[in-house]
């Protein structure tokens, strides 16, 4: 039931229009008088005023005023005699709902609440509406700024480097871990600098080529690179990046970077107590090759005594042959464990990887034509001077290119036409292959994965097992890779791949 408050200084029209309203179900509460009226609107608070605008004393008008003073929202209607239409219209400037004039007809009443009442409604649904609103938009703020102070404590502790860039790849956001890899600092960057500016040619073409469409690449997988960083010290990292989207629009991106430094460390030192740990295990299983060269060398010595005392120079020159063989494995192994134990650096200088090859192939053909073994080369013209180490490739093709023929001469199936191939080939972002084939015995794959471990070796008695582990090491020495394929009965094929330096010569 709404509550009304009916002003009126007439008793008749007071009593009349209150059994009238009262009979609608209204809760009527009634006042003599605008200073009544006033006293009666603060006790009982009702949402509807019915006053008449000619009362002695406080008139309709002041009464709607300390009314919308009190309460804006409460919907006040005027009574008003015949002439009175200027005070009908300040009342409504005031803000009174609505008018009606004397003697009131309950349709006009009736008429002038219902409207009361829909305004009020509106006003109440309005405010509700706001309030609610207002409550929306208050938790959308908190959520929001909870998931911006999430996601900002996530790229500040990201021990990733986060760097992302607007459409024109300049950089917006730059973590504290990116500030640890980069070494710039915030200020020098966001706004100010490009992705050009601190990342790798490359990945800057790659996410020049994803945000114009040209490569249809959205995410850029993980990969190994070395970035400049400000003191110009060279960082080994790992990254990958991100096209960012509106929709279908790409309007900038992001890259992780991961630091390697302290991996590669470990690995270093993973691979130095490795290569100690193979010292160890090469002390404890010399005396056995030893062994077998001392045997070789008495058995050396036994004809050279021989030859000597009843001058037979047959047996004294195949007692010297059989000591220089044996002074030669003791040599090689010798030569190989210190090559092992020992940690060095390249040393690069400008050469001709052809050349090299050529080289290894010369040194090797008198043993491959003693044992019917046809050489290939295949080298690419194309190559031409650039930085390695010489000294260390050399080492690396010599051992391939020999083990290569051993296993021709050591393949039981005679009926074979031997051959042994080198070929050399250039390869995308500065990499040189060089690739060493035989169509000797071949190995299982069992045998394959024990190739670089210690004192494994495929010639038993006659390897040392160190050679290969030896060529390993020097191919990581220079970045480099190996790979290998092979076949039972069918050969083998190592695969070296070398980066290099182009030749400063002339510069």
């Amino acid at each position: 039931m709404d509550k009304l408050l009916l002003i009126d200084d007439e008793p008749d029209i007071l009593r009349v229009l209150s059994m009238s309203l009262k009979a609608d179900g209204y809760d009527v509460v009634t006042a003599a008088n605008g200073t009544e009226g006033v006293a009666a609107f603060e006790k009982e608070t009702p949402d509807i005023v019915i006053t008449d605008i000619k009362m002695p004393g406080m008139d309709g008008i002041e009464v709607l005023k300390k009314i919308k003073a009190l309460n804006a929202d409460t919907e006040v209607i005027i009574i008003t005699g015949h002439g009175d239409i200027e005070n009908a219209i300040e009342a409504l400037k005031h803000g009174a709902s609505d008018f009606i004039n004397k003697p009131v007809r309950d349709e006009a009443l009736s008429i002038a609440l219902s409207r009361a009442r829909e305004k009020f409604d509106i006003r109440q649904q309005l405010k509700e509406y706001t309030t609610d609103l207002e409550r929306k938009v208050a938790e959308a703020t908190r959520e929001v700024r909870r998931r911006s102070n999430f996601q900002i404590n996530l790229i500040r502790s990201s021990n990733d480097g986060i760097v992302a860039t607007d459409r024109d790849l300049k950089i917006v956001i730059y973590n504290p871990t990116a500030r640890q890899i980069f070494g710039y600092s915030p200020a020098e960057t966001i706004n100010k600098m490009k992705a050009d500016d601190l990342f790798p040619g490359q990945l800057v073409a790659d996410l020049q080529a994803a945000l114009n469409g040209k490569n249809n690449i959205k995410n850029l997988a993980w990969k190994e690179m070395t970035i400049i960083c400000k003191d110009g010290a060279q960082i080994p990292v790992r990254s990958s990046s991100t096209i960012l989207l509106e929709g279908d629009r790409p309007v900038g991106t992001v890259a992780f970077f991961q630091d390697l430094r302290e991996i590669k460390r470990l690995e270093k030192e993973l691979l130095n107590s490795e290569r100690l740990a193979a010292v160890g295990q090469t002390v404890a299983g010399l005396a056995h090759g030893i062994k077998n060269i001392l045997h070789g060398l008495k058995g050396g010595s036994y004809l050279v005594d021989i030859g000597i005392q009843k001058d037979e120079s047959e047996k004294l020159k195949k007692g010297w042959d059989m000591i220089k063989r044996n002074i030669g494995r003791t040599s090689n192994l010798v030569m190989d464990l210190l090559s092992y134990s020992k940690t060095r650096e390249p040393e690069f200088e400008a050469c001709l990887p052809n050349q090299i090859a050529e080289d290894v192939c010369t040194l090797v053909a008198d043993k491959a034509r003693e044992n019917k073994v046809k050489l290939i080369r295949d080298f690419d013209a194309s190559i031409g001077e650039v930085l390695l180490d010489p000294n260390s490739v050399h080492e690396i093709l010599l051992n391939l290119m020999t083990n290569a023929v051993d296993a021709c001469l050591f393949d039981e199936d005679t009926s074979k036409n031997f051959q042994v191939g080198l070929k050399t080939g250039h390869e995308k972002d500065n990499v040189i292959q060089f690739e060493i084939s035989d169509n000797g015995l071949g190995m299982d794959e069992a045998v394959v994965k024990k190739l670089f471990t210690s004192f494994f070796s495929t010639k038993g008695h006659r390897g040392t097992g160190l050679g290969l582990m030896v060529t390993r090491k020097l191919i990581e020495e220079h970045n480099g890779s190996i790979d290998v394929s092979s076949q039972p009965g069918k050969g083998t094929t190592f695969s070296v791949r070398i980066p290099y330096n182009l030749s400063n010569k002339g510069n």
